[in-house]
């Protein structure tokens, strides 16, 4: 099969041709028909995921067909229409028992454990516990997008934030994520404050639903989120994974509000300066999200399917598998709104 390979931390990938992935007893081949370009792909790429072993093939939000099943695999078949959490659960352990395969002791994620979706073919374990199916009235494109970004911060905003009608959330990033966030938000009732340092992201926040804007760089961020949501956010999301805007997001809560961790925080950003003073004087609760479990899809999709959530309109761009390679290698150079989907495999 063609795919994406880096064979060192930082070095710019190439294409390949390796060798198809088999399925293990309980797993599945999907054969990939598009694959997310995600931060945190380009966060392994940089050697910040320990889990990461190279050569490696990178992507982890895909959707596809079943290419071929495993023998003790009992609800899927060739064919099928498929999607994927970006974290796997085993199964067996007491997170996976609990119903929390996000948290599973022993959890798998493809493009960081193992080879991911950068490629026209991808190996996934576990797969009567993992897998999604799509409907027919989705292109795998828009079920591709869901399965990091969309489904992050739908858990977020809704089983970790607890959101509710007429609630002010904040989002810190308007990336694939905070996008994602302002979009749920509004289809639960929430109103919703929009932080970025780009003038694109923050049109399209504004035209997914963000009532109020804030341009950050010059401006006094917390002064701004406070005074627009009169007295500070009830809950408020770190959706791009640095010290500033995780700080920021605390500061900018009312009291007893929720600060909602979203954005990966990683190498030397992995231990921001949290105001322990406010947390404590204020009664802020400090909660990380961490994906969401396939149990979860069917509420979203439901959502979906009537035309409340739209994750269609966060799609920015379209690409080829060979044009994933420049999509990756320089992610952080580009002013980008929305999501870029890999869709030509050939």
């Amino acid at each position: 099969m063609k795919a994406v390979v880096y064979e060192a931390f930082g070095q710019r990938p190439t294409l390949q041709t390796v060798p198809d992935p088999t399925p293990d007893p309980n797993g599945v081949v999907i054969r990939v028909m598009a694959s997310g370009v995600c931060r945190s792909d380009f966060h392994a790429w940089g050697g910040h995921d320990s889990t990461v072993q190279l050569p490696h093939v990178p992507g982890h939000e895909l959707a596809g067909t079943i290419e071929a099943v495993g023998r003790d695999v009992r609800n899927w078949k060739p064919g099928d229409r498929v999607t994927v959490p970006f974290v796997g659960g085993c199964g067996a352990c007491p997170q996976c028992h609990s119903g929390n395969q996000q948290v599973c002791d022993d959890q798998f994620q493809p493009g960081f454990t193992h080879w991911g979706s950068f490629a026209q073919y991808v190996a996934i374990g576990q797969a009567d516990l993992n897998l999604v199916g799509l409907p027919e009235t989705m292109d795998f494109a828009t079920a591709a997008s869901l399965g990091c970004r969309f489904v992050t911060a739908y858990r977020g905003v809704v089983d970790q934030g607890r959101v509710k009608p007429g609630q002010w959330l904040a989002v810190h990033g308007c990336g694939g994520v905070g996008l994602s966030a302002i979009m749920i938000a509004k289809a639960m009732g929430a109103r919703t404050v929009a932080v970025d340092v780009t003038d694109r992201s923050l049109a399209l926040a504004q035209e997914i639903g963000a009532e109020v804007i804030v341009k950050a760089g010059n401006t006094d961020v917390v002064a701004a989120v406070r005074e627009a949501t009169d007295g500070g956010a009830h809950l408020s999301i770190d959706a791009l994974g640095i010290p500033e805007t995780c700080t920021n997001s605390v500061k900018s809560l009312r009291k007893r509000g929720r600060h909602i961790q979203l954005g990966w925080m990683l190498g030397d950003d992995s231990a921001p300066p949290i105001p322990m003073d406010l947390v404590m004087g204020n009664e802020l609760e400090i909660i990380g999200s961490h994906g969401m479990q396939a149990h979860r899809y069917p509420e979203m999709m439901a959502l979906i399917a009537t035309g409340a959530l739209t994750p269609s309109r966060l799609i920015h761009e379209k690409i080829s598998l060979d044009q994933s390679i420049d999509a990756l290698a320089n992610f952080e150079q580009y002013e980008r709104a929305g999501i870029t989907v890999i869709t030509d495999f050939d």
